[in-house]
């Protein structure tokens, strides 16, 4: 049965080529189609055997006769091709002969995106022609070494990922930021569209890792997404000062221009570039027209950085108000915990900072931020033994941060032990009849419980 399907599909084949067409044999009489076929089947026996032993050498010239003559014969046509190519190319000392099989590999791929719907109908995965492109960029760009063209490299890898987005195969996303790296090396003018580039790579390799559910996968795309922003750090671009450069003039050309408005604001957040002019003015052209989150932020740092304490945060709280995300919300909360402790405003600093660890219980850096502001504040009664408990307390709050968040671990510590040397000593705290031990009520502001040790 399967000899029978491959001869059909050998007799389909021939009978769909041009150059068969074209010696004006309706019916397939001068060769036969019988002849063709079978000389179709015997050529893919012959090379899949080979494949199957890595003789590669033997395989292609039987394997070329098939894809010349019977190009919708099967699919393994393709995908045989390409690994007997790549094998001659590696195998190869001679450039020149480098270069003509790679050049085949590219046909290979052409032609396999020319008779692609003819090709889908023998298997059950389609495939499509995102993919394939996306495979004949990787192998033009590995295999071309330092004689490729960046330009056209990066023509191929970019409508590839733009054709295929988060279904991009795993590796399209590290060539796109290859590729487009090396292009800014020597073209400055395509600083914004690099950026442009990593926010689309990195968006989409996100999202196929979220979707991803083999574990295979999902180690890929984690090195992939790795390898994107690698590329995007070590490029030199990633500079608030790059993008004030960039962005700066262009955000008062397109004040009206919502989507480039947000751009700007999505990377600029990204990068922590939220001190700069250009963040602060697409924010507020953003906020004007439709009032999100991330737009009410940015007007939020803005007034902040101007001094304007209460139209900061009256913006903050539009942001937590319209934010969805909750880790979003915790941001913002801190932020404007932030923002009142710059003013001193410590009860006001300290409701926002809970109010950030009540959205994310495992926010380190609110509790931080509260232990800072009680050692910053500590007297809150007329006995210096007392207002020196008040380091107990924000100890506890860094001990806290320790146990949820092990990322400001480092930082928590290092306070832990500044504080540590001003907490009261036994003799402080004998006549007053405490000890260790013993629980004690800070007043105040604070208004905590703490137990002295």
């Amino acid at each position: 049965m399967k000899m029978k399907m491959f001869t059909m599909l050998c007799v389909l084949s021939f009978g769909a080529t041009a150059s068969f067409a074209q010696k004006g044999v309706e019916d397939g009489s001068r060769f036969g189609h019988g002849e063709d076929s079978v000389r179709c089947l015997q050529n893919i026996s012959i090379y899949s055997e080979y494949v199957k032993t890595d003789n590669f050498q033997d395989a292609y010239k039987p394997w070329k006769a098939v894809f010349t003559e019977a190009p919708v014969a099967q699919v393994s046509t393709y995908t045989n091709g390409a690994k007997i190519l790549r094998a001659l190319i590696a195998a190869s000392k001679d450039g020149a002969q480098q270069k003509a099989y790679l050049d085949e590999l590219m046909a290979v791929h052409d032609q396999r995106i020319k008779y692609l719907d003819q090709l889908n109908k023998l298997v059950k995965t389609p495939a499509t022609k995102g993919s394939i492109l996306g495979m004949k960029a990787h192998d033009y760009i590995v295999f071309s070494g330092a004689n490729v063209d960046v330009n056209k490299a990066y023509e191929m890898v970019k409508e590839a990922v733009d054709l295929e987005k988060a279904n991009s195969d795993y590796f399209m996303f590290q060539d796109l930021m290859d590729i487009s790296s090396r292009k800014l090396k020597v073209d400055n003018a395509h600083k914004e569209q690099f950026i442009q580039d990593y926010l689309t790579a990195s968006s989409y390799a996100d999202e196929a890792y979220k979707k991803a559910t083999k574990k295979r996968d999902q180690q890929l795309l984690k090195t992939a997404k790795d390898n994107v922003d690698a590329y995007f750090i070590n490029s030199g671009a990633a500079t608030c000062g790059n993008l004030q450069a960039i962005y700066g003039p262009k955000v008062e050309q397109n004040k009206t221009n919502l989507d480039y408005l947000k751009q700007v604001i999505t990377v600029m957040q990204l990068l922590k570039c939220t001190e700069e002019e250009a963040y602060f003015a697409a924010s507020e052209a953003a906020h004007a027209i439709e009032p999100t989150a991330a737009t009410a932020a940015g007007c939020g740092y803005m007034y902040f950085k101007k001094g304007d304490i209460d139209k900061s945060i009256t913006y903050f709280d539009e942001a937590i108000n319209l934010e969805q995300d909750v880790a979003k919300k915790a941001d913002y909360c801190y932020s404007a915990a932030m923002v009142m402790f710059s003013k001193k405003q410590l009860s006001k600093a300290k409701q926002y900072a809970n109010k950030a660890i009540s959205f994310k219980n495992d926010c380190g850096k609110a509790y931080i931020l509260i232990a800072q502001m009680y050692a910053s504040s500590p007297n809150w009664t007329d006995e210096p033994a007392l207002n020196k408990c008040t380091y107990f307390a924000a100890i506890d709050k860094l001990q806290r941060a320790k146990s949820v968040d092990p990322s400001v671990a480092e930082e928590a510590q290092k306070l832990i032990n500044t504080y540590s040397a001003h907490t009261p000593g036994d003799e402080d705290l004998f006549f007053l009849g405490l000890k260790k031990g013993n629980s004690v009520t800070i007043g105040g502001w604070i208004g905590e419980t703490t137990t002295i040790r």
